[in-house]
């Protein structure tokens, strides 16, 4: 039944991801072909600016992640930085929910020596610190639109994202807490039963190393302030491309736009790689600043550009890695039963 339901979930996964390709394509011939390639290449030398801004972006993200282990266990500034650059491709090119590759990045990391227990427990904080300035990031930016100009629809969408978010964010926080860990084991206790002991272990484990990472609020609020910046960073993306293309505009309306779209990009952490909710979300947003569809959809398809850039060679990355450990994996078996 379990491989069924994984099966199932797998296709459905596929069939989202397929479909949200479809739904780009559909956008692009909407807003005429012509148009938009035409809008991409008058980004010119825009498209490399955006890689660079990325690339320091993720970097940024990953020397973030670093602070929250503690300090006997963490794991070298380099390895959270290519592991960051592992987990924000896969969420981007894989058939995978946008939270796929916090697990592939936990998988990695604990194959780079790290106990499962702390890997698993580091990404989740970091995706909750994410998360956490994420939604201060967003309500930047609609205050931001709320001082520049009357965007009464836009504003009254991403209000509903932020009211939903944020008894989303403090039940996700909620969880990892004490009182969380007895919700989880009284839930498995009815899902495997009391004498699955080794799943409660895992638990219990897993509870100790949120706990210990919490306990070191100077790393927690150093990671926050670095995530906050990278929020603020990501910004110089939304600028760059609006100034390349011929639409200059000034920091605030990259704020605004940069910010309400990762919002809809958030709730939208279901669909594979945002894909088509990005888009639809930018024609939205740049339709306030009178930037036209082709334009926002020239923009979208620059912003993946890094997403291939960075992503392919860390999948890569990755493949090699597990094979690697298989190779190992089967040669201690071998090893085993030849004693």
């Amino acid at each position: 039944m379990a491989q069924v339901q994984a099966f199932d979930m797998g296709m459905i996964l596929k069939f989202a991801w397929f479909a949200s390709g479809c739904a780009i394509v559909g956008l692009i011939l909407w807003a005429g072909a012509g148009p938009v390639f035409a809008a991409f290449a008058a980004a010119g030398w825009g498209v490399l600016a955006v890689v660079i801004l990325r690339g320091i972006a993720i970097s940024t993200a990953g020397v973030g992640w670093s602070f929250l282990f503690p300090s006997a266990m963490r794991p070298t500034v380099w390895t959270c930085v290519l592991i960051r650059f592992l987990r924000e491709g896969a969420n981007a090119l894989l058939p995978i929910t946008q939270i796929g590759g916090e697990v592939i990045g936990a998988r990695v990391l604990t194959l780079r020596g790290a106990p499962a227990s702390l890997s698993a427990a580091s990404v989740i904080v970091d995706v909750l610190v994410q998360a956490a300035t994420q939604f201060l990031f967003a309500a930047v930016g609609l205050a931001t639109l709320a001082s520049m100009r009357d965007g009464g629809a836009v504003r009254g969408t991403v209000a509903i994202v932020i009211v939903v978010a944020l008894p989303a964010l403090s039940g996700f926080y909620l969880v990892q807490r004490p009182v969380g860990q007895r919700f989880v084991k009284a839930l498995l206790a009815r899902v495997v039963g009391e004498r699955e002991w080794l799943s409660f272990g895992a638990i219990d484990a897993l509870y100790a190393r949120l706990a210990s990472i919490y306990a070191n609020r100077r790393g927690v609020i150093t990671a926050a302030i670095i995530h906050s910046s990278v929020w603020l960073f990501g910004a110089l993306e939304v600028w760059a491309i609006l100034a390349f293309m011929g639409y200059p505009s000034g920091y605030p309306e990259a704020l605004v736009i940069e910010s309400l779209m990762q919002a809809i990009r958030g709730a939208a952490f279901a669909i594979p790689g945002a894909l088509g909710a990005q888009e639809g979300g930018l024609i939205a947003l740049c339709a306030i600043f009178d930037i036209p569809a082709e334009a926002a959809i020239a923009m979208s398809l620059i912003k993946r550009v890094p997403d291939l850039v960075f992503g392919i060679p860390s999948l890569l990355g990755w493949q090699i890695l597990e094979g690697q450990a298989l190779r190992g994996r089967a040669a201690r078996a071998e090893g085993g039963g030849g004693r």
